[in-house]
């Protein structure tokens, strides 16, 4: 899955690697990096557009604008960029089926 992400770490390899599920697909990323570097890394986009067609990855990068959400298996739904991965995270791009 590593080979379809937007961006490509340059540095930093020697912090903790961080073991999370995007999708249902195993991932990697390192301790420190945010849930959008971690989901960037991995995969071309954060969700899917409400409008238009281009898939989105974020765009403020501050917790403003509202466009990274991102949901959890188990239903709560996260800011991308103001969120630290953690191991074991669980996820998803699109909400849950049970999500209101």
């Amino acid at each position: 899955m590593n080979a379809a992400g937007r961006l490509v770490r340059l540095a930093e390899h020697d912090r903790a690697p961080v073991r999370f599920s995007l999708d249902g697909h195993a991932s990697d990323a390192l301790e420190g990096d945010t849930v959008l570097t971690a989901i960037l890394l991995s995969a071309g986009a954060v969700r899917a557009p409400e409008f238009g067609t281009e898939p989105r990855a974020g765009f403020c990068l501050m917790g403003a604008c509202q466009d990274c959400w991102v949901w959890q298996e188990d239903g709560p739904r996260l800011r991308a960029c103001s969120t630290p991965i953690a191991e074991g995270l669980r996820l998803l791009t699109a909400p849950p089926e049970n999500w209101p």
